[in-house]
C-alpha cells in the first residue's frame, strides 16, 4: 500500500467518526452532567490513619537468640506479621464496637441523601433487654420530633406513626424502650425526621475488620501503620483508637495471668517449705529440750566443722532435686496449652524455654478469639508449643539425673566425714544436722519470697504491646472519595468512548456496503460508475426533464462515466457497445429503478432510448411506466399487450409489434416489457429470438437498457449475459453484503461476464462521496434533530 493510499485511509477512518461529532459533543456533556451530579450527591470521605510499633521483647536470652539468628523459632519480621492478625482480630473488633455503641446508627434523612449523625446524637436509646439481646438485634425504626415533649415512631418509611412521650416505655421486638432527647431544646428538634438501626454486633465487626487496613510501613519495620476511609472522620479516630487501647490491654492482660499464674506455683511451694520449716524448727526445740542441750555446738569437733560446708551443699541439692522434681511433674500433668510458672532451677536455657513458651500460649490464647483451633496458625503455635514442652521435659529429666548425681555423690561425700565424728556426742551430732537442715530450708523459703515479689514487680513494670507513635488523625484535608478531576476526566473519556465505541463495533461488525468507496475497496480495478442517493417516500421515484436534484446529478455523473467507457470500448473494436444489463444479486436492490432512470437519463440527451424488461419471472416495469405522468404513444393495435414473453414464444410477432413508445414527463423512451410470466422462464431465454432481438435494436436504437433477474437468485442473467455489451451491477447501500460483490467478481474473473461495472444505490446524504467528505449540493434535505 503506497503512502498516499496509507493517508486516504487515515483520512476515512477520521471522517467515519468526524461526521458523528454531534454525538461525541452530547455524550461528553451528558458524561460530564452525570459526574457533576455523582460529586454532589455522593458524601466525601477521607483517610484516617495511625501509626504505632510493636515492642519487641526484652527478655530474650542468648540461648533463645542463637534460634532466633538462624530464624528456626520465627524472627522479628514473623512476629509483626503475627501481631498484625492479632490487632486485625475478629474479637477484637467485636469488642470495639461493643465499647464504641457502633451497633446503633442514627441517620437524618434528607431529600436526597441521608447522613449518619455520630457526635452529639439528638437522642438517647435505652432498652430494658439485656445487652446480649441488643447485640444480636437486627431492627430499625423511623422517629419524627412532633412537638417538645413528644415524637412518633414507625417501623416502615411513610407508614403511620405512634405518638410516645420521651421517657416512657415504647414496646419493640427488642423489649421496652426508652427515649430521652440528647439536646439543650428539643424544640428544634420539632419537624425532623431519622432512621434508628440496630445491627448484629458481628455484622457491624466484621465490615469494620474489612475497612481498617494495617501493614508495615516498610519490610522488616516494626512500625504499623493503621488507616481507614471514612464518611465520618470523629468516628473512624475512635475507631482505630480503641482498636489499638484494646489490643494493648489484651497483652496486658495476659501478662497478669502468667504473673498470677507463677505467684500461685511459688505460694503453693512457699507453703510446703513454710511446713518443711515448722517441723525442722519443731525437731530442734524437742531435742535441746529432752536432752538439755545449750546448743552452742562446742562438743562437735572439727570434723563437724569440716563437714558443715558439704551438708549445706547436699542440702541445697535437695532442694534443688525437689524443684527440679516439682517443676517436672507439673510440666507432665499439663495436658493442655496454659502458661507455666517461671522458676530458676539454675537453668537459663529452661528458664527462657518456659517465657517462650508463655509467650506463644498468650498469643494462641489471642488468635483463639477470631478462630478456632483447626486455623493454620493455631496449628503451627500448636505445635511450637509441643516442641517446647517436649523440650524442656527432656531438659528437666536430664536436669534431675544431673542434680541427682549429685546429690548421690554429696551424700557419699558426707558420709565419709561422718564416719571421722561418730565418735561425738550423738545428741550434738543429731542437733547440728537439725541446724543445718533449718537454715537450708529457711534460705529455700527466703528465696522463694524474693521470686514472688519479683515476679509482681515484672508484671507492675511490663510494658505494653505497641507504643503509639501518632494518634488517629486525617491524614489530608482532600477527601479520598469522590476525586472531582479523577471524576471528571473519567467521565469524559467514558462519554467520548460510548459513540466512539458503538460507531467502532458498527464500523467492524457491519459487512454491507455503504457507498462507492466501501465498494471500490472490493472492486479493485473493476469501475464503480456512480452512487444513487437514499429517497424519503415523498421523493418521486423518476426523474424529469431538466431535474437538479440529488438523484438526477448522480445519474449524469453515471451518464457520463458509462459513455467514457462505450467510448473506450468502441474505440478499440469499432462495435457500437451499446447494449446494457442492468442485474443484480438479489431482488431488492433496485436495479428496475435504476435501468428506468438511466434511461430516463439518456433519453434527456435527445438520443433514442429503448428499454427492455427481460426479467420475465418478476416483473416490475409496470409500476414504474403508471400514472399521470406517463403517456402511451398510439403505437398498432396489433397484439397491444405483446411483450418479451410473446415474441419468444410466437415467431408471427415481430420486434416492432412489442416496441411502446412512452412519453414519460417530457422525456420520450421507448419499452419492451416483460409480457405474461411463462413457466419455463430459463429455457424461453434460451432462445437464440433473444440475440435476434438485441441485435436488430442495438442497431435501431443509441442505448438499449436491459433490465435483467437478480444473478444469485436465478440463472436468467447468466443465459443471456454473452449478448450484453455492460453489465451495471446494482449494489444497494446498507443491504448487499461485502460476500455477495464478490459474485459478480468471480464470474468476471471465470469469463462467464464481461464489461461488469458497478452502481451503489440508496446511499444515505451522509455517505454521498468519498467517506462522506463531500456531497451533490442539491436539494438539501434538512434532517431531524436525533438525526446527527
Amino acid at each position: 500500500m503506497s503512502f498516499s493510499e496509507k493517508k486516504e485511509d487515515i483520512k476515512n477512518v477520521i471522517a467515519t467518526y468526524a461526521k458523528h461529532w454531534k454525538w461525541f459533543v452530547l455524550c461528553g456533556l451528558m458524561a460530564l452532567i452525570i459526574a457533576y451530579l455523582n460529586i454532589r450527591y455522593t458524601v466525601p470521605e477521607y483517610m484516617v490513619q495511625s501509626q504505632i510499633q510493636i515492642v519487641q521483647e526484652k527478655n530474650s536470652g542468648p540461648e533463645m537468640g542463637v534460634f532466633q539468628d538462624l530464624n528456626i523459632m520465627g524472627g522479628s519480621s514473623k512476629q509483626v506479621e503475627d501481631e498484625i492478625e492479632i490487632l486485625a482480630s475478629r474479637s477484637n473488633f467485636i469488642e470495639v464496637v461493643k465499647e464504641l455503641g457502633a451497633n446503633v446508627q442514627i441517620m437524618a434523612l434528607g431529600k436526597v441523601i441521608n447522613t449518619e449523625v455520630y457526635a452529639n446524637p439528638p437522642i438517647k436509646i435505652n432498652f430494658i433487654a439485656p445487652d446480649s439481646v441488643v447485640y444480636n438485634a437486627n431492627y430499625s425504626f423511623y422517629i419524627e420530633f412532633s412537638s417538645a415533649t413528644t415524637f412518633g415512631i414507625a417501623e416502615l418509611e411513610g407508614a403511620p406513626a405512634k405518638i410516645y412521650s420521651y421517657g416512657n416505655g415504647i414496646p419493640t421486638p427488642l423489649g421496652d424502650m426508652v427515649i430521652t432527647p440528647n439536646v439543650k431544646d428539643p424544640k428544634g428538634l420539632i419537624g425532623n425526621r431519622y432512621q434508628v438501626s440496630f445491627t448484629p454486633v458481628e455484622n457491624v465487626a466484621r465490615s469494620l475488620k474489612a475497612a481498617v487496613t494495617i501493614a508495615v510501613t516498610e519490610e522488616y519495620s516494626n512500625i504499623l501503620d493503621v488507616s481507614m476511609v471514612s464518611a465520618i472522620p470523629d468516628k473512624a479516630k475512635n475507631i482505630i483508637d480503641k482498636l489499638i487501647e484494646i489490643y494493648n490491654r489484651n497483652a496486658t492482660d495476659e501478662k497478669r495471668r502468667v504473673a498470677d499464674t507463677t505467684s500461685e506455683f511459688i505460694n503453693n511451694r512457699i507453703q510446703l517449705i513454710s511446713g518443711t520449716l515448722t517441723s525442722v524448727d519443731q525437731d530442734a526445740q524437742e531435742l535441746l529440750t529432752q536432752k538439755g542441750m545449750t546448743g552452742s555446738g562446742l562438743e562437735v569437733g572439727a570434723a563437724v566443722q569440716v563437714s558443715a560446708g558439704s551438708r549445706q551443699n547436699l542440702e541445697s541439692a535437695k532442694v534443688q532435686l525437689q524443684m527440679v522434681s516439682g517443676l517436672k511433674d507439673y510440666v507432665n500433668s499439663e495436658t493442655g496449652y496454659d502458661e507455666m510458672p517461671v522458676v530458676d532451677v539454675g537453668s537459663g536455657a529452661l528458664s527462657q524455654a518456659t517465657l517462650q513458651y508463655n509467650t506463644l500460649v498468650a498469643e494462641r490464647k489471642r488468635l483463639l478469639k477470631s478462630a478456632d483451633e483447626r486455623n493454620p496458625m493455631i496449628v503451627n503455635l500448636d505445635e511450637q508449643l509441643d516442641g517446647i514442652k517436649s523440650t524442656m521435659q527432656s531438659s528437666l529429666n536430664s536436669m534431675e539425673r544431673n542434680v541427682g548425681m549429685n546429690v548421690s555423690t554429696l551424700e557419699s561425700q558426707l558420709g565419709r566425714i561422718q564416719g571421722t565424728i561418730y565418735s561425738a556426742p550423738e545428741n550434738q551430732r543429731e542437733l547440728r544436722n537439725i541446724t543445718r537442715k533449718q537454715e537450708t530450708t529457711e534460705s529455700l523459703y527466703l528465696y522463694l519470697l524474693q521470686k514472688r515479689e519479683e515476679s509482681q514487680i515484672a508484671f507492675a513494670s511490663a510494658e505494653p504491646k505497641s507504643n503509639v507513635i501518632d494518634k488517629a488523625y486525617v491524614s489530608s484535608p482532600t477527601p479520598v472519595t469522590p476525586k472531582v478531576k479523577i471524576t471528571y476526566l473519567a467521565a469524559l473519556m467514558l462519554g467520548l468512548l460510548l459513540p466512539f465505541g458503538v460507531v467502532f463495533a458498527k464500523d467492524q461488525l457491519d459487512t454491507k456496503i455503504h457507498n462507492k468507496h466501501s465498494l471500490e475497496t472490493l472492486t479493485k480495478d473493476v469501475p464503480v460508475l456512480g452512487e444513487l442517493p437514499s429517497l424519503s417516500k415523498k421523493d418521486s421515484k423518476i426523474i424529469i426533464s431538466d431535474d437538479r436534484s440529488v438523484l438526477a446529478e448522480a445519474l449524469r455523473i453515471i451518464r457520463a462515466n458509462l459513455d467514457f467507457l462505450i467510448k473506450t470500448r468502441y474505440a478499440s473494436d469499432k462495435s457500437k457497445n451499446n447494449v446494457i444489463y442492468v442485474t443484480s444479486s438479489t431482488p431488492g436492490e433496485g436495479k428496475t429503478f435504476v435501468s428506468t432512470n438511466l434511461s430516463m437519463i439518456l433519453s434527456s440527451t435527445q438520443k433514442k432510448i429503448l428499454l427492455v424488461g427481460a426479467d420475465i419471472r418478476n416483473p416490475k416495469l409496470y409500476s414504474f411506466f403508471s400514472g399521470d405522468s406517463v403517456d402511451k404513444l398510439k403505437t398498432p393495435s396489433r397484439n397491444k399487450d405483446a411483450g418479451l414473453t410473446e415474441y419468444l414464444l410466437d415467431d408471427s410477432i415481430l420486434v416492432k409489434d412489442i416496441i411502446r413508445p412512452m412519453l414519460v414527463h417530457n422525456n420520450t423512451i421507448d419499452v419492451i416489457y416483460s409480457g405474461k410470466i411463462p413457466p419455463n422462464p430459463a429455457e424461453l431465454l434460451m432462445s437464440t429470438k433473444v440475440k435476434d432481438l438485441l441485435d436488430e435494436v442495438s442497431e435501431l436504437y443509441d442505448y438499449v437498457i436491459v433490465d435483467t433477474a437478480p444473478m444469485m437468485v436465478v440463472s436468467d442473467t447468466l443465459l443471456i449475459a454473452p449478448y450484453a455489451d455492460h453489465i451495471i451491477y446494482v449494489i444497494r447501500a446498507g443491504v448487499t453484503d461485502e460476500t455477495a460483490v464478490k459474485f459478480p467478481l468471480n464470474l468476471r474473473e471465470e469469463g462467464k461476464l464481461k464489461g461488469v461495472s458497478f452502481v451503489v444505490n440508496d446511499v444515505s446524504l451522509d455517505n454521498l462521496g468519498y467517506g462522506g467528505k463531500y456531497g451533490y449540493g442539491y436539494s438539501k434535505t434538512s434532517k431531524k434533530w436525533w438525526k446527527f
